[in-house]
């Protein structure tokens, strides 16, 4: 804890963005917290009891997708999650109740039964898709649209650590560049890719200078601490905004289980117990919490929150299961498809 508070007032600017966070935002980011664990809770149930046969799920890395997206302009700016990054949906408008159709499948999910991976266009939210890295590059192409059409708007993506090595990530981030596009790019480094450790594809050991290399301001913020995730990408938008390009934030967190949950014993075989202890001890939720008590928010005040997004995930599981009845018609798979030369 004295490490949460510590990073906050390590960086003065950052710093003074937190001093000017008003109390419900700051609610607002632990009701944020709270409702991607349970949303990933849920799935996990359903697992378990057999509705679905598999999730991927955020747990543990919450705040390295609260923080950026509480950062952003609601109904301006533009985010491009990967599949762990699922809360960006939610908390910029989607209900939850949606966000668990995909993962059914049913006629009334965002994409009709087509894919689990969850999008909310009206809202401001891309679809994910599994080649991870790949949305550099359209997230690149939206902001470019911001700039030339003046619009300060802010286009946002996160790129795991393996999906750096990947041609578009590379491509994407040195166009965003050379263009001085109003982007951010957040590396969200949980020490493993699929089932490879951080230490086995990524020679540096760390992405301090990654930023570096392509001639753009970069920064390194705690993935655990919403706070300051929260700060480090409300200032890299402000820079947006004014027109000086792309920032290239550096998110150190982890991932606390397997890349599935059909994969929980390959990845503690993967990674040291070790490591599961140390960033267990440093729990997103559980941390911000205790701050937040530190800081006078009454323990009612926190169990009220809870209480609410508790019931508000579990009202959204019983909606959501009542479309297991209306599974989308075979001849829908032809629909909203499209292919070259009219075929």
């Amino acid at each position: 804890m004295r490490a949460f508070r510590e990073t906050i007032e390590r960086d003065p600017e950052r710093a003074a963005v937190v001093a000017r966070l008003p109390l419900e935002p700051k609610l607002e980011l632990y009701a944020g917290l709270l409702r991607a664990r349970l949303h990933d809770i849920q799935l996990k149930r359903w697992v378990r009891t057999g509705v679905i046969s598999k999730a991927w799920l955020g747990t543990g890395e919450e705040a390295t997708t609260v923080g950026p997206v509480h950062a952003l302009e609601r109904g301006r700016d533009v985010v491009a999650p990967m599949i762990r990054n699922a809360a960006a949906c939610c908390e910029l408008g989607l209900p939850v109740s949606d966000m668990l159709r995909a993962y059914l499948g049913s006629e009334d999910s965002p994409a009709r039964g087509r894919d689990l991976h969850v999008s909310a266009w009206a809202q401001g939210v891309l679809q994910p898709i599994s080649h991870v890295g790949d949305m550099v590059p359209v997230t690149c192409g939206i902001a470019l649209t911001f700039r030339i059409r003046q619009e300060p708007r802010v286009a946002l993506t996160w790129v795991g650590d393996g999906s750096t090595k990947t041609a578009a990530a590379h491509e994407g981030t040195n166009f965003a560049a050379v263009q001085k596009v109003p982007a951010i790019f957040i590396i969200q480094n949980n020490q493993v890719a699929l089932g490879t450790r951080l230490d086995q594809h990524h020679l540096p050991g760390t992405f301090d200078d990654w930023a570096a290399s392509y001639g753009i301001p970069g920064a390194a913020f705690d993935g655990n601490n919403v706070l300051d995730a929260y700060a480090a990408t409300k200032l890299a938008a402000e820079r947006c905004r004014r027109g000086e390009g792309p920032a290239l934030l550096v998110a150190e967190t982890f991932r606390m289980g397997g890349h599935a949950t059909h994969d929980e014993r390959e990845a503690r075989d993967t990674v040291p117990a070790a490591l599961f202890e140390h960033w267990g001890k440093r729990d997103p939720i559980g941390m911000y919490e205790e701050y937040l008590k530190a800081d006078g928010i009454t323990v009612k005040r926190l169990e009220e929150i809870e209480a609410a997004v508790t019931a508000e995930v579990e009202r959204a599981a019983d909606q959501a299961l009542q479309s297991r009845d209306r599974m989308p018609p075979g001849e829908s798979a032809l629909q909203g498809v499209y292919a070259k030369n009219g075929r």
